[in-house]
């Protein structure tokens, strides 16, 4: 199965701790009938990509509410 891309790349500003915020880029897409998230910087860089469980494959405010959870788990490292 060819890659699909399921949301296009959309921009976000994602609030994390004490007022701080990171602004990136993500997109869904499957590839081999798994789903994924990717994150990148708004310079285009990969930040993280990361396979959707099934719960989450196709509710769009479920993607924002992981991107969040994403970025805040990379902070923290």
């Amino acid at each position: 199965m060819a890659r699909a891309t399921i949301l296009d790349w959309t921009e976000a500003s994602v609030q994390l701790k004490f007022d701080a915020h990171r602004d990136v880029k993500y997109q869904v897409y499957r590839d081999s009938g798994r789903h994924f998230l990717e994150v990148r910087n708004v310079a285009d860089e990969p930040i993280h990509t990361l396979e959707l469980p099934d719960g989450m494959k196709l509710d769009p405010s479920s993607y924002q509410v992981l991107l969040r959870y994403v970025l805040l788990d990379l902070v923290a490292a």
